[in-house]
């Protein structure tokens, strides 16, 4: 390992970008580097994910709103890239690595002009929009799927499966075992939303929760995360089926809840399914329809395949299927510890760690102005080649 070197972090301001970008910060600090964060303001409103870290913000928006919105968009990238140029001189990273969302353009904008080498991290199991703009032009594309839609082929000797780095606590579930679930013991069911909650899991869970077998709903005990304009709705709904739950917009120990959770109902976000898949845990996904190229229907599809999970598309998605659901699932104890172990099997709990190799083995002399890439010059951790780009 080579200590001593600076590394540029580049995330858009949303959860999905920033949670692997912290967890990369802490494990590239652990080794001895110093690290920076450029982000937009959305990106430093997440409490303690980017304590001691030097952090910018720097102007940033989408592509949208037609010929107005795009000229402002593009006017606030240059500024975005003038302010990263004025970091690096500064700072003077090794590389740059960015986690995707507009917000990471500047940066990625500003180590292409300047010949600093860059590294792209794909969450999703869809190549984002920002991510297919600059794949031509980095030095490695670090990816959390065996198999990502809208990745062109002609990239392969770039492309280095790490899975998608959680947060310490998550990962640290995956040294214990799924909860021991006695015949006639609780039963628990955690339901999130994500950072912001999802209504359509608020109108559904309880009504579906309250379908199943008598003798079974009288064991569960629910977590619910819910909208703060569904709270008082859910809270009724709860009461009315007499299923005992616990209903917050916000669940601050979201790994402890996830630790002893028998089953979780979620969307299919980037971040759930590697939460799910590190601490082993079986999971009825609603993906988000909205969701930018239906990433998460993608994101699904291989614990679910694995059988670790099902997946309810969000129009077939009412109480009846969501009963059905959970039955086949399995409502016997040792049907569930194989679903866990299911989803389990498809988890990939050295992330970070092996992102962090990633982004050491590159070196500071390689360019990055992307004007096209050589043959491999020398394998990435896990066997992934990375090509030296030509000036």
């Amino acid at each position: 390992m080579t200590s001593g070197k600076r590394y540029v972090l580049a995330a858009g301001g949303t959860g999905g970008h920033m949670v692997p970008a912290a967890a990369l910060a802490a494990e590239l600090t652990r080794r001895g580097h110093a690290v920076a964060l450029v982000s937009d303001e959305r990106g430093v409103r997440f409490p303690g994910l980017f304590d001691g870290i030097e952090t910018r913000v720097v102007p940033a928006s989408r592509f949208s709103g037609g010929p107005i919105g795009w000229l402002r968009a593009a006017n606030a990238m240059r500024k975005g890239r003038t302010q990263a140029r004025r970091l690096y001189r500064e700072f003077q990273p090794s590389a740059v690595v960015a986690f995707g969302g507009y917000a990471s353009l500047p940066a990625l904008m500003a180590a292409f002009s300047m010949k600093v080498p860059a590294i792209v991290h794909e969450q999703n199991a869809v190549l984002g929009r920002v991510n297919r703009l600059v794949a031509g032009k980095v030095a490695g594309i670090a990816t959390s799927y065996d198999r990502v839609e809208r990745l062109k082929p002609k990239y392969a000797d770039r492309v280095h499966l790490v899975g998608n780095p959680v947060r310490e606590a998550v990962a640290d579930l995956r040294l214990k075992p799924y909860p021991p679930l006695e015949a006639e013991g609780i039963f628990r069911v955690l339901v999130t939303g994500g950072s912001q909650g999802a209504s359509i899991l608020s109108d559904v869970v309880p009504d579906g929760l309250a379908l199943l077998p008598v003798h079974f709903r009288r064991r569960l005990q629910v977590t619910h995360q819910a909208r703060v304009e569904d709270i008082d709705e859910v809270r009724r709904k709860y009461a009315q089926h007499e299923i005992p739950a616990e209903i917050a917009t916000y669940l601050p120990d979201l790994p402890e809840r996830l630790a002893w959770s028998h089953i979780v109902i979620a969307r299919a976000g980037a971040s759930t399914i590697a939460e799910l898949t590190t601490a082993g845990r079986p999971a009825i996904l609603v993906p988000l329809p909205s969701a930018t190229d239906d990433h998460q229907t993608a994101n699904a599809r291989e614990i679910s395949e694995a059988g670790g999970a099902r997946t309810i598309a969000q129009r077939s998605f009412n109480a009846q299927e969501l009963a059905k659901q959970i039955q086949k699932l399995g409502l016997e104890p040792e049907a569930l510890a194989h679903a866990a172990a299911c989803a389990r099997s498809v988890g990939r709990p050295d992330a970070v760690r092996d992102l962090a190799d990633l982004v050491e083995s590159i070196d500071a002399d390689w360019a990055s102005a992307g004007l096209g890439v050589a043959e491999p010059v020398r394998a990435a951790p896990g066997g992934a080649a990375f090509a030296r780009t030509s000036a």
